[in-house]
């Protein structure tokens, strides 16, 4: 009897054998359903999210193809959160709604199936400048009263009217500006800044401002997306001594970064770049970016413009990224009475708190570095003598290294060596201040010579209250290199206490940017032209690149 009669008459005879070769043939059509389902599932593909800058509650809505018709055990991740189910309002082929949840943080939005899909970046709203929502609701701001007409630099008041919002947003309190100009320009007024931490309440009846750093008697007012408000006069006191802001200079500078031959594993690597925008403050009251190629996926994010390259497949042509700048900037100097000087008062304010501490940019506590600041002048109790007595003994007992280092090397270095750079003499000098309880901020930027040419350069300002910020540019006061406008007699004597409008600043203090992802390999750039703790960023999967950045470049000077 052949194998076939053998099997057909055991078919026949036997229930068991029946039952058990029903169940083999319908478990090899059941594996071979599901390899070839696998083979041929496609990979989920973002297109589009909206919103890319939102807050918790808002609906985000996930563009794209081959999400799956259902979510089953597919989810979404937003900045290395899995969203919990209670988070999906509807899941189909090609979109997803989902409510972004209460603890969402910045970062990358995955669609993840049985694989993973490409990325795009999302960001908190609370962490970032926006706009404040329209609400028909409201009309123009009204200021009924001002909790005083006189007041000096840094002074709190408080104004109370009506239809401010209950939140700031892009809203603002406009102070009349002490800059000299020949015609009226909107440079006449400057606003409160948050790098002072001048605004402390607001809501839609009061605001409690502190008066900024520049301003002087005349005007202010409040302006909201609706409106402005009536105009309020207030009376600046100049008490201690009196600030000139004058030689206004407009330039052009352009920013420009280039990147090539990237290789990523799969299609969800990416490159962030960070390009800082340069500071807005007192006597560089307007930046304007007229220029941007390619587009930002975030043109203002803590001071910096976002791009980002997404790897789907290796870049081997050379990307480049341009942007250009619009930049007004002042002389400043100032002339001090410095017997009315007195020690910080209102310690608790968060300036003083903030710009005495140290960073990872100032090594105020370091053993050597605050040693060092007591034996200068150790009975000296007057903040703006002190700062004085600092400034000259860096000069006498330092030399001055005219080209800039390139090595990371600590502020330890130049107190062995005697020797250092802009960079070093500027952060030092920031250090012994801060050391010394004075509140200073180290400025990272560059120089403009009287050829349109620049190069990297930093320099400090340091906050005596009741009066502002003073500039001090210890490198400049050393002699360093430089062709000026206008010719300085006494260099030592002129950048204590004044500074030309050849110096544009990108950052004022250190400017800590937050990676995009978890894991992520970042790129800081000791001694460049401004002090931030990430310029570049590549995500896991990116396996490698090459990038260049350019000094800035004056395309213009006005």
């Amino acid at each position: 009897m052949s194998f076939k009669e053998k099997v057909s008459l055991l078919f026949r005879a036997s229930p068991l054998f029946r039952t058990s070769l029903w169940v083999v043939i319908i478990a090899i059509v059941f594996i071979a359903t599901k390899a070839a389902n696998y083979k041929t599932q496609k990979i989920p593909v973002l297109t589009s999210i909206n919103p890319p800058i939102g807050t918790p509650g808002d609906i985000m809505i996930i563009d794209g193809a081959n999400f799956g018709n259902s979510r089953g055990s597919s989810y979404v991740e937003i900045g290395g959160s899995k969203l919990t189910s209670s988070c999906y309002l509807d899941w189909n082929d090609s979109q997803i709604k989902v409510i972004i949840p209460s603890n969402v943080q910045d970062g990358l939005v995955f669609v993840n199936t049985n694989e993973k899909s490409n990325h795009l970046f999302f960001a908190n709203e609370n962490d970032i400048p926006s706009p404040v929502r329209p609400d028909p609701k409201k009309s123009i701001p009204i200021i009924a009263s001002i909790s005083k007409t006189n007041a000096s630099v840094g002074d709190l008041i408080t104004i109370e009217g009506s239809n401010y919002g209950n939140s700031r947003g892009t809203s603002a309190v406009f102070f009349t500006a002490n800059h000299e100009t020949s015609d009226v320009t909107q440079d006449d007024y400057l606003s409160a800044t948050d790098n002072d931490f001048d605004y402390e309440l607001w809501s839609d009846t009061e605001i409690r401002v502190r008066v900024p750093d520049g301003a002087k008697s005349g005007s202010c007012f409040v302006k909201t997306e609706k409106g402005q408000s009536n105009n309020i006069s207030l009376a600046i006191q100049q008490n201690i001594g009196q600030k000139k802001y004058s030689n206004k200079h407009t330039y052009v500078v352009q920013l420009t970064a280039d990147v090539a031959n990237a290789v990523s594993e799969g299609e969800s690597g990416t490159i962030t770049l960070r390009i800082p925008r340069p500071a807005v403050f007192s006597s560089q009251p307007r930046v304007e970016l007229s220029e941007c190629i390619p587009t930002p996926i975030i043109e203002d994010y803590r001071n910096t413009i976002v791009h980002q390259i997404q790897l789907s497949n290796n870049i081997h042509s050379r990307v480049k990224f341009s942007q250009n700048f619009i930049i007004t900037v002042y002389s400043f100097s100032t002339d001090i009475i410095s017997r009315k000087v007195k020690p910080f008062v209102d310690k608790e304010r968060k300036l003083f708190r903030t710009y005495t501490a140290a960073d990872k940019c100032i090594q105020s506590t370091d053993a050597d570095i605050a040693a060092l600041s007591k034996s200068i002048a150790p009975k000296e109790t007057n903040p703006y003598l002190k700062a004085k007595a600092i400034y000259n003994y860096l000069i006498d007992n330092y030399s001055l290294l005219n080209l800039p280092r390139t090595e990371n090397l600590p502020l330890s270095e130049m107190l062995e060596s005697k020797a250092g750079d802009a960079y070093d003499f500027a952060l030092l000098y920031t250090s012994l201040l801060r050391a010394s309880n004075i509140p200073a901020l180290a400025i990272g930027g560059i120089l403009v010579d009287s050829n349109s040419k620049c190069k990297k350069h930093w320099w400090t300002e340091f906050y005596i209250e009741g009066f502002g910020w003073i500039p001090v540019d210890t490198a400049l006061g050393a002699g360093l290199q430089f062709i000026p406008f206008m010719q300085v007699n006494d260099v030592k004597e002129y950048y204590f206490g004044s500074i030309d409008s050849q110096h544009i600043a990108f950052s004022r203090g250190w400017n800590e940017v937050k990676p995009v992802t978890v894991n992520s390999k970042t790129v800081y750039k000791p001694r460049f032209y401004a002090l931030q703790s990430i310029w570049e960023e590549s995500s896991s999967s990116a396996v490698s690149y090459s990038s260049l950045w350019n000094s800035p470049v004056v395309l213009g000077i006005y």
